[in-house]
C-alpha cells in the first residue's frame, strides 16, 4: 500500500458515543451489556471510521472504542493479575490510582483485540493502526507483588504484547503503535531496559511499528504537571537518541501548544516522525492554518517523506463535537502543507 506524502493519523483514542459510555471520562463504565455491548462497540467503531475518513485522516484508528482504558483493558485479559484486591500507587509520579495487583506469572489467556481489528479491517479499505500499551507503561499502571522487579515484569509484558501484536498483523493491521508515556519520566529505566523491552514487544511483526510518547491526556493531573516543567520541555532529548538507534520505525510526539523545542525532532533522523499538531488539553479547535504552521516548523528538522501529521495524544476526554472538529482541522492543515510540497 503506497503511502501518500504527509499522511494523517491520530494517536489513538476518540470520545465514545453517550449511549455507549459516559463522555469525557476516563475508565467510564459501559452503558450496555452482553450482545448489546458487542453491537454497540462495533457501531461506535463504524462511526469513528467515517468521521476520520470525512476529515481526511488517512491512517485510521478504531478510536479505542472497544476498551475502557488504553492500559488496563489489555491487562484485564491476562493471567496473573488480580483486579479484585487493588492497591493505591503513584502513576508516573503525578497522581494516585487504585490499580490491579500482579499476583503470579503473567500469561495471555486469549487474543484481546484481534476480533475487534478483524471487524475494523472489513469496514475500511484504508490502512489501519492498532494501539497497545508499552511494557514500561504497563508496569507503571499496577502493583507488583510477584516479580519484585520492574524490569522482569516489563519483559513478561513485552512477551505477551508481542503475541497479541503478531495476531493483529495477521488480522490485517498495517501499523502497531505502543504507547509509552512513562518514557518521559523514568529516563534511567528507558536507557537500561525500556528500549529493549519495547523492541521485544515489536519483534518480528512485519508491519510498521510506532511508539507514542507524550505528556499525557488533557486531564488536570497532567496539565498541572506541565506547569512545573518550565519554559522548555526537554524530556524528549533523553529518549530520542535511544529511539533513533532502535528498531522502531516511527515516533509519535507532542508538539502543538507545548514547550517542546521543535529542533529536538532532528534527533530522530531516519525515523518517521508523527508530529502532534492538535492540542488535546483544550476545547479550543485549531484552525487549519495553525496546524499547517506546526507542520512547517517540523519540516525544518525532518524530511517531508518522514513527516506524519498527528494529534498530541488521545482525545477521549473531549466531547465528540470538539474531537470531530479537531480531526477536520488536522486533515485540512495537512492538506495545505501537502499542496505546498507538491503532493
Amino acid at each position: 500500500m503506497t503511502r501518500p506524502l504527509l499522511p494523517t493519523t491520530i494517536t489513538g483514542s476518540l470520545p465514545k458515543p453517550g449511549w455507549l459510555a459516559e463522555p469525557a471520562r476516563l475508565w467510564a463504565p459501559w452503558k450496555l451489556e452482553g450482545a448489546g455491548l458487542t453491537e454497540g462497540k462495533r457501531d461506535a467503531v463504524r462511526l469513528v471510521l467515517r468521521e476520520q475518513e470525512k476529515a481526511g485522516i488517512q491512517i485510521l484508528s478504531d478510536g479505542e472504542q472497544t476498551r475502557q482504558h488504553f492500559v488496563t483493558t489489555f491487562i484485564e485479559n491476562l493471567e496473573g493479575v488480580d483486579f479484585e484486591h487493588r492497591k493505591t500507587v503513584r502513576i508516573r509520579n503525578r497522581y494516585d490510582a487504585d490499580v490491579p495487583v500482579v499476583t503470579g506469572p503473567i500469561a495471555r489467556r486469549h487474543p484481546v483485540y484481534v476480533e475487534d481489528f478483524r471487524f475494523m479491517r472489513a469496514e475500511t479499505a484504508g490502512p489501519i493502526k492498532a494501539t497497545l500499551p508499552g511494557p514500561m507503561t504497563m508496569v507503571d499502571t499496577l502493583y507488583d507483588a510477584h516479580y519484585g522487579s520492574r524490569e522482569k515484569l516489563a519483559w513478561e509484558f513485552a512477551r505477551v504484547l508481542n503475541e497479541e501484536a503478531r495476531e493483529l498483523v495477521a488480522a490485517g493491521v498495517n501499523v502497531v503503535q505502543f504507547d509509552e508515556p512513562a518514557f518521559n519520566v523514568y529516563f534511567d529505566e528507558v536507557r537500561d531496559w525500556g528500549i529493549r523491552t519495547l523492541e521485544r514487544a515489536a519483534e518480528g511483526l512485519g508491519c510498521t511499528t510506532c511508539v507514542h510518547i507524550c505528556y499525557g491526556y488533557g486531564i488536570k493531573a497532567n496539565i498541572d504537571w506541565k506547569k512545573t516543567l518550565g519554559s522548555e520541555w526537554r524530556q524528549y532529548e533523553q529518549t530520542f537518541p535511544l529511539l533513533q538507534a532502535s528498531k522502531i520505525d516511527q515516533v509519535s510526539l507532542e508538539c502543538h501548544n507545548s514547550n517542546v523545542p521543535i529542533e529536538l525532532i532532528a534527533l530522530l533522523r531516519g525515523k518517521d516522525v508523527l508530529v502532534g499538531a492538535i492540542d488535546v488539553a483544550t476545547d479550543r479547535v485549531e484552525t487549519p492554518e495553525e496546524v499547517a504552521g506546526t507542520l512547517r516548523k517540523a519540516l525544518d528538522h525532518v524530511s517531508p517523506e518522514h513527516l506524519v501529521a498527528c494529534t498530541n495524544c488521545g482525545m477521549v476526554p473531549l466531547t465528540r463535537d470538539v474531537a470531530a472538529a479537531k480531526l477536520r482541522a488536522l486533515g485540512a492543515g495537512a492538506a495545505i502543507v501537502r499542496k505546498e510540497l507538491g503532493g
